[in-house]
């Protein structure tokens, strides 16, 4: 049979196995910790970003146990930069639940795996399928291109029905022998990172082109559809820079819950009046603020004014704590705070 009328799924696993990406350390491996920590990485984070923290982390944690022991601090110290904190937090936990539910053993099942700390359908299918060859379908952010180009989906994945629709139909592209399955879902992943992409996609390389909906109406950019747009929203924020003269920073940690929960960070407020009030009178007419910077968040823009006062020593600035130069690095501290006090 020419490969060009082969099942969809086929293709795409003959596909995987030639041209495929294979130089990724986590693609090399059927280790569901190793899986689900890059999985969890790279939710909404290039794999160029993620490779280097997914080798800080396996040299810190290399199995689950030790990442279960580990204090949240230290996690979150580890994961400093890489954005979208929950995920270290949930990573934490889940790492603890795997220790105390199943004994340090990643369940198999997909259906299991999903009742893990930070695990939804798509991760735990992902794991499930690259691991243990389960016959499960992903939904990912690039599957979904994939799969509603082809198909020619035209439902509003805003819609939790049309998405479950979607799901359906994903699931009617799986192979038939389990054994094909992780060649199948890398495949899949694989052509919507490198082929399929948002913009300017490479159509004419694609393996599956020859019966691509999207691609025969000439309009693959309309894939997939989803009109629900994000509300974003704005937040002005002041922090308050303190150093002694030895160049220790004053820090706090933020409460469980929250912007950078769990962080530490210069103290917060609202309003430069707020902070001028909580300095001790002595320093306050040597607080200098500069023009503010935007730091942007998913669903919101944040304009931070960084605020600097040098004392001459370890004053009480009220709550937080002194950190050495030595110390703060090893902090759990959200990109613009590192940026500051390595600025500073």
């Amino acid at each position: 049979m020419p490969n060009s009328l082969k099942p969809f799924a086929d293709r795409l696993v003959q596909w995987q196995r030639q041209h495929g990406r294979h130089d990724l350390p986590w693609q090399r491996t059927r280790d569901p910790y190793r899986v689900w920590l890059s999985e969890i990485m790279l939710q909404q984070t290039q794999v160029v970003t993620v490779m280097g923290y997914y080798t800080k982390f396996l040299n810190a944690f290399p199995d689950v146990n030790a990442l279960a022991t580990a204090s949240l601090d230290q996690v979150l110290g580890l994961w400093s930069g890489l954005g979208y904190y929950s995920r270290a937090r949930h990573l934490h936990a889940c790492a603890k639940q795997v220790v105390d539910e199943f004994g340090g053993v990643f369940p198999m099942q997909a259906s299991l795996l999903q009742t893990l700390k930070g695990i939804g359908p798509s991760t735990a299918a992902a794991i499930a399928s690259l691991c243990f060859e389960e016959r499960v379908a992903i939904l990912d952010g690039n599957v979904k291109r994939v799969l509603t180009r082809h198909l020619g989906f035209a439902g509003d994945l805003s819609v939790a029905k049309n998405e479950k629709d979607l799901l359906v139909k994903a699931t009617q592209c799986l192979p038939t022998d389990a054994k094909d399955m992780p060649a199948y879902t890398q495949g899949i992943m694989d052509l919507g990172a490198t082929l399929c992409t948002r913009a300017n996609p490479a159509c004419e390389r694609c393996p599956v082109q020859r019966d691509c909906v999207a691609l025969a109406s000439g309009n693959p950019g309309d894939y997939p559809v989803k009109t629900r747009k994000l509300k974003r929203t704005a937040q002005s924020l002041w922090l308050l820079c303190a150093t002694t003269a030895q160049g220790d920073v004053w820090l706090l940690k933020r409460p469980a819950t929250g912007v950078w929960a769990s962080l530490f960070t210069q103290p917060m407020f609202d309003s430069e009046a707020q902070l001028l009030a909580a300095v001790p009178l002595a320093f306050r007419s040597q607080v200098t603020c500069q023009t503010a910077f935007t730091h942007v968040l998913t669903h919101k823009d944040m304009h931070i004014h960084a605020c600097h006062v040098c004392v001459p020593s370890r004053v009480d600035m009220g709550e937080g704590t002194w950190f050495k130069p030595a110390e703060w690095p090893t902090l759990g501290l959200p990109t613009p705070v590192r940026k500051l006090l390595e600025t500073a």
